[in-house]
């Protein structure tokens, strides 16, 4: 039986293994897809691009590089795929990293703010489209602290991190705005001058 007090995701969750599967259960009410590897079959891409088309699927891997080559891989596969980011912070347990260590508070919290595109951000974005000149202009590629910057923009604006080019696609594909790129800068900025502070 279904617990009512959680909140109800009507996509398709997919998840690496079973422990994560449980711990999405325990977070939202929700159907959730094991994948139980890095190997996948026919079947499974074929199965996955039917719900991105019938009810829509969200990727929740861990966030280490396996997780990683595995959301890769299934979004070239099944394209249409929404992405849930949790941020390594979140996801440890002892000395492991996984969704399956994380607070189901914290698994809740990344799937229900999962950006789901709307036509009017992505015509926005096509017309004033992100580039490598953006991320240089602020201290988000070719320095010291680039790729923890940008982990941090990516964790605030819920489309996780990636090095320079895959972070500037993410940026276009997923629809980010002029606005929601000024205000994610000026969230850093503020976090940045709290942490030199303390």
């Amino acid at each position: 039986m279904a617990d009512q007090s959680l909140p109800r995701i009507p996509e398709l969750i997919v998840v690496e293994g079973v422990h994560d599967w449980q711990r999405v259960r325990e977070a939202v009410e929700a159907d959730v897809w094991v994948l139980g590897g890095e190997r996948f079959s026919r079947a499974t891409y074929h199965a996955l691009r039917r719900a991105v088309q019938v009810r829509g699927v969200i990727l929740l891997t861990d966030p280490d590089g396996p997780g990683q080559r595995i959301r890769q891989r299934i979004d070239r596969a099944v394209p249409g795929c929404l992405h849930a980011h949790l941020p390594k912070r979140l996801a440890v347990g002892g000395q492991k990293l996984g969704i399956e260590h994380a607070q189901p508070e914290d698994i809740r919290q990344v799937l229900l703010a999962v950006r789901r595109p709307r036509v009017q951000d992505q015509e926005a974005t096509a017309n004033q489209p992100f580039t490598i000149a953006d991320l240089q202009e602020n201290g988000l590629t070719a320095c010291p602290e680039a790729m923890e910057r940008r982990q941090w923009l990516g964790d605030w604006l819920g489309i996780g991190g990636g090095n320079s080019k895959s972070f500037v696609y993410k940026l276009n594909a997923l629809g980010v705005t002029r606005e929601e790129w000024r205000i994610a800068l000026e969230r850093l900025y503020d976090h940045e001058k709290e942490t030199h502070q303390a």
